[in-house]
C-alpha cells in the first residue's frame, strides 16, 4: 500500500513538472514569435485573426524555413485562428460561413493555396513537427498568386487592407492578397 502511495506521489510530481515545463517553453517560444490580433469591422464584415509573428532573422523563408508544397500553419506556435461574425466570399469564388476557423497555407513560388479549416488544433504542429491540419475539415480552399514586397518584411504579418478588402499575408519579399467580401 505504501509503495502505491509513493508511486502516485511521484506520478503527480512528474505531471506537475511537465505542466510547468510546458508553460515555460510556451512563454519562451512566444518571445521569439509574439502573438498578434487583427480586428476588422469595415464594409459590413466583422473579423478577428489571432496568430504568432515569427522573425526572418537572416533565414531563407519560403522554400527554406517554410518549404514549398507543404502545409504551413501560417505563422508560428498555435494554429492561426480566423473568426468571422459574417458570411464571407473568399477570392470571389467560395463562401465561408460565419464561424471560427484555422488558417493554413501551402506556399509555392508563384501561387499559394489558402485553406480555411474548421478543425480544432491546440498547437499548429504534431509531435513529428508536421502541420496538424486535417484536410477532411477544410471548408474553403482557394489558390492565389504570389506578389513581391518591394522591401524585406522582417516579421510575418497578417492584415486586412480596406479598399478593396484584401486579406494580406506578408513575410520577407513575399506577399499574397486574398480578396474578401461580405456574402450577400
Amino acid at each position: 500500500m505504501r509503495i502505491l502511495k509513493w508511486i502516485a506521489i511521484v506520478i503527480l510530481v512528474l505531471i506537475g513538472i511537465g505542466a510547468i515545463g510546458f508553460q515555460i517553453m510556451k512563454s519562451n517560444t512566444k518571445k521569439h514569435s509574439p502573438e498578434a490580433t487583427v480586428h476588422y469591422t469595415e464594409n459590413g464584415m466583422d473579423i478577428e485573426i489571432v496568430y504568432s509573428r515569427p522573425f526572418k532573422k537572416e533565414r531563407e523563408i519560403f522554400g527554406g524555413l517554410v518549404p514549398y508544397g507543404e502545409v504551413w500553419r501560417t505563422g508560428a506556435n498555435e494554429a492561426t485562428t480566423f473568426n468571422t461574425a459574417t458570411d464571407l466570399i473568399i477570392n470571389g469564388e467560395a463562401t465561408l460561413p460565419k464561424g471560427e476557423y484555422t488558417l493554413w497555407t501551402i506556399p509555392n513560388g508563384s501561387k499559394w493555396e489558402v485553406i480555411f479549416n474548421n478543425g480544432n488544433y491546440g498547437w499548429g504542429v504534431n509531435m513529428k513537427v508536421e502541420a496538424a491540419r486535417e484536410a477532411e475539415y477544410d471548408v474553403v480552399n482557394v489558390t492565389v498568386p504570389v506578389q513581391r514586397n518591394f522591401k524585406i518584411l522582417e516579421q510575418f504579418t497578417i492584415e486586412i487592407d480596406q479598399d478593396p478588402p484584401l486579406l494580406l499575408l506578408s513575410w520577407d519579399y513575399t506577399r499574397v492578397d486574398i480578396p474578401i467580401a461580405k456574402a450577400k
